[in-house]
């Protein structure tokens, strides 16, 4: 057989794959569109959270996954207080995670203002500012005092006063 033949072969063959799949997939898409999922609330029975300390490194630049965890840090508190708990949070940024702060949005203005005011800690890695070269000034809402001397060793250190690690990013 010849190769022109044998190429002709595949791309028929990958065709009708492609079009069985659809089909398939399309026969059941009335189904899927036709099932409404709606939230039940639980009667959960839980004991009081009690005292947290939580470190959580932010070290991406990746706005979806930044947001994640503000969002994460903010259920987190909600959901302590309601049960009568008392959480510390300290973000530790550092490397690409800096983006966070410079120049944000509006929408991520407010939510690091809510968490601010929630009592959330945002340390900022002093290697990252030089080795980016930024001036602290210039991030939103940063301060001498939120300065850190290395990122990485901020979050071993707060482990060893008791606080635990947690990083949502998977």
């Amino acid at each position: 057989m010849a190769l022109r033949q044998k190429l002709a072969l595949m791309a028929a063959a990958a065709a009708i794959a492609v079009t069985t799949t659809h089909n398939i997939f399309a026969a059941d898409a009335p189904a899927a569109a036709e099932e409404k999922n709606e939230y039940v609330q639980p009667k959960i029975h839980h004991e009081s959270f009690g005292r947290m300390n939580i470190v959580l490194p932010l070290t991406t630049d990746d706005k979806g996954v930044q947001g994640k965890k503000l969002r994460n840090i903010a259920n987190g508190l909600k959901a302590v207080e309601a049960w009568k708990g008392d959480m510390h949070v300290v973000v530790v940024i550092y490397a690409k995670g800096i983006t966070l702060l410079k120049n944000p949005e509006e929408k991520v203005q407010k939510q690091l203002d809510a968490l601010r005011a929630k009592g959330v800690k945002f340390a900022v890695c002093d290697n990252t500012l030089r080795e980016q070269g930024l001036d602290f000034h210039k991030l939103y809402n940063v301060s001498e005092a939120d300065i850190v001397p290395s990122g990485f060793a901020e979050v071993a250190y707060l482990q060893t006063q008791k606080h635990f690690v947690v990083d949502p990013s998977n």
